[in-house]
């Protein structure tokens, strides 16, 4: 199991929060994703690797950007 924290701008509300949870829950090997919204950190916790390029995108499908990794 792996755990990876990444930061997240442009959310502001618990819709925001919601949707990004969704769109990184989603992907293969992601077993819970926790939002903490004043600080925009996303924890990402899996089973397996999964590639920081895969989180970006489900972050900007979401309609949010991720600055770190």
């Amino acid at each position: 199991m792996a755990v990876s924290t990444y930061t997240v701008t442009g959310m502001t509300c618990d819709h925001c929060v919601a949707s990004v949870r969704e769109e990184i829950g989603e992907l293969s090997g992601v077993r819970e994703v926790t939002v903490d919204l004043p600080t925009g950190l996303v924890t990402v916790t899996t089973d397996a690797q999964v590639d920081d390029a895969d989180i970006r995108a489900a972050v900007e499908d979401a309609g949010y950007q991720l600055t770190t990794t």
